[in-house]
């Protein structure tokens, strides 16, 4: 087993292409060439958690949290994030980080939150632009279904819970191939005259190589006439934080206490009541706050998150309820994500969760 292989199983549930652009999510230390001896899962990689690694023979470590966010200039071990790199190299630990990338994806972070909730009708809050591009490309009828089917099963035609979507119209098509030409079609120097099928499709930007791979590959055409271009339309499956139902209304209060129950923290830090049911509820693991006015356009009764500051609760303006559970805990069962990922694919091979709290946050 080399640590590529749970990177790109990772990669394939939340790709890198979907975490945010100040982020630094990826392989932060180590060889993905390497032989992989074991997974040890983690929300940061503090030097407890790497020490723990080396106990456990495990030479990955997974980490929700990137360890090295902003460039380092020198690695002199002044400071705990430069003291791990120096130990992580000298013990050939690798860290990899999974961070927005997984905080945006439909079922990533945010979905845990609401399984906890027991939330329905779910949807991403703000879903993301600019990351869908389409397809447009032309082929002989004798060999639209199988192009089609290939271009499915490498990605293409995914439009939230339908797959296989496409469209298409018939047409006729010219070309003439020059002496160093070898058309499936008509003879060189000639102008063939061809009934074809335009075919759409849309696909996340991240997997173009990967699609016109596959267009190429299982094209007839010696020559592949085709457009990528790219689209503004909202990815209703990627995005940032998550919106939903609980099955029925709750008090403020009520709901409070259930949600501390529930995410297992030991405070909540809210906006006054409203004196109204909770039906309707917002939610984003991490620092949420720039989803605040999200929350309240698609008329959340309550907006749970972590990290609101003083002035940033008055933003609620009597118009929702914000929860600031904390930091941590609302990002606490992301091991469990990441462990049900790699199990998932490597049901055989050694994941195991760290036992160290990487909270820096205690509560008297």
């Amino acid at each position: 087993m080399k640590i590529a292989e749970i990177i790109q199983t990772i990669e394939e549930f939340a790709p890198l292409s979907y975490q945010e652009n100040y982020d630094n999510a990826g392989l932060l230390v180590g060889d993905r060439t390497s032989e992989c001896s074991g997974v040890l899962i983690c929300l940061d990689t503090i030097e407890a958690v790497l020490d723990e690694a080396i106990q456990k023979k495990c030479n990955l470590i997974v980490a929700h949290h990137p360890i090295i966010f902003s460039g380092l200039k020198k690695i002199t071990g002044k400071n705990y994030i430069e003291r791990v790199v120096i130990k992580a190299i000298q013990n050939n630990i690798a860290i990899y980080a999974c961070h927005t990338n997984l905080d945006n994806v439909r079922f990533g972070v945010n979905n845990i939150i609401a399984d906890k909730l027991q939330l329905k009708n779910r949807k991403i809050l703000a879903p993301k632009t600019g990351i869908l591009k389409k397809l447009y490309t032309y082929v002989p009828k004798t060999h639209k279904e199988n192009l089609l089917n290939k271009l499915f099963e490498a990605g293409a035609g995914n439009i939230s819970n339908y797959s296989e979507c496409s469209f298409s119209t018939e047409g006729v098509g010219t070309f003439k191939g020059n002496e160093n030409s070898n058309p499936f079609l008509g003879k060189k120097l000639h102008r063939q005259v061809e009934p074809e099928v335009k075919i759409e499709l849309i696909f996340p930007n991240y997997l173009e190589h990967k699609i016109l791979q596959t267009l190429k590959e299982n094209h007839p055409y010696e020559e592949v006439a085709y457009e990528v271009i790219a689209l503004d339309n909202q990815h209703q499956e990627v995005g940032s934080g998550m919106i939903g139902e609980l099955e029925k209304p709750m008090t403020e209060k009520d709901f409070l206490l259930f949600l501390k129950t529930k995410m297992k923290t030991k405070c909540v830090r809210h906006t006054a009541f409203l004196k109204r049911k909770i039906k309707k509820v917002a939610l984003c693991g991490g620092a949420g706050s720039f989803l605040l006015t999200n929350a309240i356009q698609q008329k959340a009764d309550v907006f749970i998150t972590a990290d609101f500051k003083y002035h940033n609760f008055f933003d609620a303006d009597n118009q929702i309820l914000i929860a600031d559970i904390g930091h941590y805990e609302s990002e606490q069962f992301t091991a469990q994500l990441f462990n049900k990922i790699i199990s998932k694919k490597f049901p055989t091979f050694a994941v195991q969760i760290s036992t160290i709290n990487t909270n820096p946050i205690n509560y008297l």
